[in-house]
């Protein structure tokens, strides 16, 4: 009989290893990783808009504001001059070719000896008008000609042209020079709401008030003026062909311009793309390196934004 061997038993296969998920490659060292915008992210873009915005506000009211106002006041003598010069001046609400001047044309130059005032006056009393300097409200005639003109300035901001009006005293003399001469008036007093009014104007004399507002700096609480009487002769007045009833409602004392909405939304898109862009650049390539290319980006946004925010404020502030 012969003896078949029993082969041995077969071991079982072994169960198949997972693959290893491939090693992350290191980052190399002084490279950032790369990240989305998150909460942190969006937090961050937000406080750089309120910054810029409120930096911006106070510059622009403030310091950048007095170094515009001079330069304006500068621009404006030198183009006043001109047109003096050339006999090109304008006497009226018209100019040569009978349309109504540009909304802040050098009409005047206005010296006040007593409180050290030399101020171009310029057509137009709106927000933007009065960020360059004293204007002439449109619906009144020139200083020098019969009735009552009218001229507002800033109290505060942009150099604070009328600043210190309330120091005018009665009997003191100031001059204007238009493109009719030079132009004397004397000051009757200065009024807030409440207190009297003077006498009413007689027919063929010139009046002139002074308009900006009172109370703390940047927080006006009512609207002072002055009244002066025109002493010396009186010029003749074309005529105005825009009434009191056409005049826009900008123009009127303490009021802003509403015109300045469409530019702010313009500028302020520009701001919060800005802030996404600083904010991405940050987490890309390090703080240092974005607050050197965004600072000055977001700082001439931040101005551009808070000039028309200054203009939706009322124009005698």
């Amino acid at each position: 009989m012969t003896l078949t061997a029993t082969p041995p038993p077969v071991p079982p296969a072994p169960a198949p290893v997972p693959a290893a998920a491939p090693a992350t490659p290191p980052t190399p060292p002084g490279v950032r990783p790369r990240r989305g915008l998150d909460a942190a992210g969006a937090y961050g873009a937000t406080l750089m808009i309120l910054s810029a915005l409120l930096f911006g506000l106070l510059l622009d009211v403030g310091p950048i504001g007095d170094i515009r106002h001079a330069r304006d006041r500068a621009t404006g003598y030198a183009a006043l001059r001109l047109a003096l010069a050339q006999g090109t001046a304008p006497v009226g609400q018209t100019d040569e070719n009978g349309k109504l001047l540009a909304l802040g044309t050098p009409v005047a130059l206005l010296t006040i000896p007593e409180l050290g005032m030399r101020e171009v006056v310029r057509e137009g009393t709106t927000s933007g008008v009065l960020e360059l300097g004293p204007g002439h409200r449109r619906d009144t005639p020139l200083p020098g000609q019969a009735g009552t003109s009218v001229l507002m300035a800033r109290e505060s901001g942009f150099g604070g042209p009328f600043g210190q009006l309330d120091q005018l005293r009665p009997d003191e003399t100031f001059v204007l020079t238009t493109g009719q001469g030079k132009q004397t008036y004397r000051v009757l007093d200065v009024r807030r709401a409440g207190d009297p009014v003077p006498p009413a104007l007689a027919a063929g004399k010139g009046r002139l008030v002074l308009v900006t507002a009172t109370g703390p700096a940047f927080a006006p609480d009512g609207v002072l003026q002055v009244d002066a009487d025109l002493i010396s002769k009186v010029r003749p007045a074309p005529a105005r062909p825009l009434a009191a009833q056409q005049l826009a409602p900008a123009e009127l004392p303490m009021h802003g311009d509403a015109a300045a909405w469409v530019p702010l939304v313009l500028w302020g898109e520009g701001l919060l793309l800005a802030a996404v862009g600083v904010t991405l650049a940050r987490l890309r390539w390090g703080r240092w390196q974005a607050w050197a290319v965004g600072v000055p980006v977001l700082g001439a946004l931040g101005l551009c934004v808070a000039d028309q925010v200054a203009r939706l404020l009322p124009n005698l502030i």
